[in-house]
């Protein structure tokens, strides 16, 4: 018979998990993620935005007190999970932790953020509006972040990768946002892709991806493509590329089964048509999140490969 002191130790056990489990669902956060987060010392949390009554918030990383200058060079995460899932936490994931930790560790500032889901009445588009203010806020507020107002860029992984390229790409009287953010201008100097979608209009990316299926265009649109044609475009990537576009690199797994590599490699036929910077980077035997075995280049070799591509297009001239 188990005495009464084993039975509240094991209610509290049990009390503790169901408190992290709903902590990684309300929050995001697992313990993982707080792990990860306390190996950062020079963080903050600030919240850029409230809509509706929802704060969305993104979480800074600085440089060490030896590397961090007046103004910095920095760069804007914007997470995946399927346009109605995800969170700010999804830059500690394999694909970018090891960039996030390099850009850090060389001078960069590194935000990631948070945005409306498409879920209760939100599509894709009030994400990318999202993720311009958060843009714009840091630009506004670059003296107090100490950030630099000319040089800094975006990236983002899956859903977050065609965020990332429509944050860059698409016109800020496209996408308007908050009134008190409206004056400022964006000017990214780079973008980094993983794995993205990057036309919602060209039926050649639709065969064997998550496009099969009409609830993708449903989450993204608010409604079918048929209906929202023009909505379609402004969400394509490819449609808004032009030839003097930031400098773009695309990552993408050879056997990515979700957003399969025809994304990244119509995006460069696009891009040599358009006269545009734009390159790929294929890694081999991935799937979508660079999942698989013997994969090359390796995480480290990708990881290290993005750092580069970044630090190489926000030097100062």
């Amino acid at each position: 018979m188990r005495t009464i002191k084993k039975i509240f130790s094991d209610r509290k056990l049990i009390l503790f998990t169901i408190v992290l489990f709903f902590q990684s669902i309300v929050f995001g956060q697992t313990p993982k993620d707080q792990a990860i987060l306390d190996a950062f010392p020079n963080k903050e949390r600030v919240v850029y935005k409230t809509i509706d009554g929802i704060e969305l918030d993104m979480l800074i990383f600085y440089p060490d007190a030896a590397k961090i200058k007046s103004t910095n060079p920095w760069m804007l995460h914007v997470h995946g999970g399927g346009w109605a899932g995800g969170d700010k936490y999804k830059v500690f994931r394999k694909s970018f932790l090891g960039t996030l930790k390099s850009l850090v560790a060389n001078g960069v500032v590194c935000a990631t953020i948070e945005y409306r889901r498409t879920r209760g009445g939100s599509t894709a588009y009030e994400a990318v509006v999202d993720a311009k203010d958060a843009a714009r806020f840091l630009v506004k507020n670059s003296e107090k972040y100490k950030l630099d107002k000319a040089h800094y860029g975006v990236w983002g992984g899956s859903a977050g990768g065609h965020l990332s390229l429509l944050t860059a790409l698409g016109s800020d009287s496209d996408f308007k946002g908050l009134p008190s953010l409206s004056e400022i201008a964006l000017d990214f100097k780079c973008v980094v892709s993983y794995f993205p979608a990057t036309s919602l209009v060209n039926p050649n990316l639709v065969p064997g991806s998550l496009f099969e299926k009409q609830q993708s265009y449903d989450r993204i649109l608010g409604d079918s493509l048929q209906n929202k044609p023009k909505l379609a475009r402004l969400l394509s990537p490819t449609e808004q590329l032009k030839c003097d576009s930031p400098p773009i690199l695309l990552l993408h797994g050879e056997k990515d089964k979700v957003l399969p590599i025809i994304n990244s490699t119509y995006m460069l036929e696009v891009a040599k048509e358009k006269k545009a910077a734009v390159e790929l980077l294929t890694i081999y035997n991935a799937g979508h999140s660079f999942n698989g075995a013997n994969i090359s280049p390796t995480i480290e070799e990708l990881n290290a490969y993005a750092t580069d591509f970044i630090l190489a297009h926000l030097k100062k001239e």
